[in-house]
């Protein structure tokens, strides 16, 4: 019996599947099979059920099962307690919102890769919901995102907040919120939601309201005099330069946007709870930039 065949039983049992443990360890589906089967073997006994749906446990996986978690945070607690970080290897899947993309993520990636210079990252940048999904699925190790979530096995790290700002078009005059459109966030979105919500209560349930996942984009349609929208300053703070947009003030300001940095409690990521706390000192780092 080996550690890497109670690790690979492990993410079968978790994910329920040879084909998603595969993807998830980088080893190819026979690999899977053949590590399962040696591992059943050697103990005399199944450990797993196999179905036209995927995979269950037996009496005695659901047994082995604790014992493989076990060492898996043996295995983490030794990485955090004797492992030098520089000689750390492997792949580390973080999720971005575009709005942390856009402002401190870079510096992240800097201080993440001067810790960790031989671990390899995979980047996605999405909207909060597809990053929240991708995180329970375990696609992902480490999210920013507009938090926090709220399933008990998900560990979240307050970050600081994006106050968000009114743009217009430089000298577009005053803003008539009931003939202009404004311009947010993508759709199904909280604050798409919330902005959705609060103009319906001021303006009136004719109120036009588009949508768009890029805020590049959204943006670049303000400075173009398409619409007005409330953007984080930070995000603004090119065409702001430029003299293409300008702050207006319509009355309200909508509720400013809360991120977290979370990750799955289980299994136990040394390397998920070390970047929370990075993104946490850059972040605070970043924002107090943002006041001088």
């Amino acid at each position: 019996m080996t550690f890497d065949q109670l690790k690979t039983f492990y993410w079968v049992a978790r994910l329920g599947g040879f084909r998603k443990a595969s993807d998830h360890l980088g080893l190819s589906q026979p690999a899977v099979s053949t590590r399962i089967g040696t591992l059943e073997a050697e103990l005399g006994v199944a450990i797993l059920e196999r179905t036209t749906k995927g995979v269950t446990l037996t009496k005695q996986g659901a047994l082995l099962l604790g014992y493989a978690e076990q060492m898996l945070f043996v295995q983490e607690e030794i990485v955090k307690r004797v492992a030098n970080p520089s000689e750390i290897e492997g792949l580390f899947r973080i999720g971005s919102s575009e709005t942390i993309a856009q402002a401190w993520l870079p510096d992240f990636l800097k201080a993440f890769g001067k810790e960790y210079p031989r671990v390899s990252i995979d980047l996605t940048v999405d909207i909060s919901g597809n990053l929240r999904n991708s995180l329970l699925q375990q696609d992902i190790d480490l999210a920013f995102l507009m938090g926090p979530v709220s399933e008990f096995t998900v560990e979240n790290i307050a970050l600081p907040k994006f106050h968000l700002h009114w743009y217009k078009a430089k000298g577009s005059g005053t803003v008539d919120l009931n003939t202009k459109p404004v311009i947010s966030y993508a759709a199904k979105t909280r604050p798409h939601r919330e902005l959705m919500a609060e103009l319906s209560r001021r303006v009136g349930p004719n109120v036009r309201v588009y949508s768009s996942a890029s805020l590049s984009a959204s943006l670049q349609m303000i400075a173009a005099g398409i619409a007005v929208g409330p953007y984080p300053q930070a995000l603004a703070s090119g065409l702001l330069a430029l003299g293409q947009i300008e702050e207006f003030d319509p009355g309200f300001q909508p509720t400013a946007l809360e991120f977290t940095a979370s990750y799955l409690g289980e299994p136990r990521s040394v390397l998920a709870e070390r970047g929370g706390e990075i993104a946490k000192e850059i972040a605070a780092a970043w924002d107090r930039t943002q006041d001088l």
